[in-house]
């Protein structure tokens, strides 16, 4: 069942991403060409494609989240034992989720009981508590993926790597199949 649901989130991330990448993507080129073949341009354009980046901005937070690609400084950690850096990586986790918590009652509180009901974005009428949902959702979705990698990695014992990290070892192992990689110099 947990699966299941993890699955539909993975997919449903996953789409949402790309279509707001495609969409403010195509909004600024459209933008462009337009305002410099026809002196004309969208006058909900770049309001819509500066909306749809700031959701994919924080989607691909919760995306990298998920793919346990967050930035960390972990050399420190090759120097111990692997108990410290288990307990450390906790530790960094639950202040994370902490932060989270914070953020996701401050912005559910901005959105639902301070944001003013008439406030609208300039061009597209919206009303702006539609834009800012993205908020105390991206927040939440950061929290339920920091505590699904936490139990892959400590319950199921799942050996989550970093898929840039994985990406630098296979082109590491390709080189050196090859023989491509740094050759040691004569002297």
């Amino acid at each position: 069942m947990l699966r299941a649901i993890f699955k539909v989130l993975d997919n449903l991330e996953s789409i949402i991403c790309q279509l707001l990448l495609v969409s403010f993507v195509i909004l600024l080129f459209a933008q462009i060409v337009l305002r410099n073949l026809f002196s004309y341009s969208l006058p909900w354009g770049d309001e819509l494609a500066t909306y749809a980046f700031v959701w994919f901005a924080y989607l691909g937070a919760v995306y990298a989240t998920k793919m346990s690609a967050h930035n960390r400084v972990t050399f420190q950690f090759k120097f111990l034992p692997r108990w410290v850096e288990s307990l450390c990586a906790v530790l960094t986790d639950l202040i994370w989720i902490g932060f989270n918590a914070v953020f996701i009652y401050l912005s559910y509180d901005f959105v639902f009981n301070k944001m003013n009901a008439f406030w609208k974005s300039q061009t597209l009428g919206i009303p702006m508590k539609y834009f800012y949902l993205i908020l105390p959702i991206a927040f939440v979705a950061m929290t339920l993926r920091i505590l699904q990698n936490n139990y892959l990695k400590f319950v199921r014992k799942v050996d989550l790597v970093d898929p840039d990290s994985q990406e630098v070892e296979q082109m590491k192992s390709a080189n050196d199949a090859t023989g491509d990689g740094p050759q040691p110099r004569e002297q």
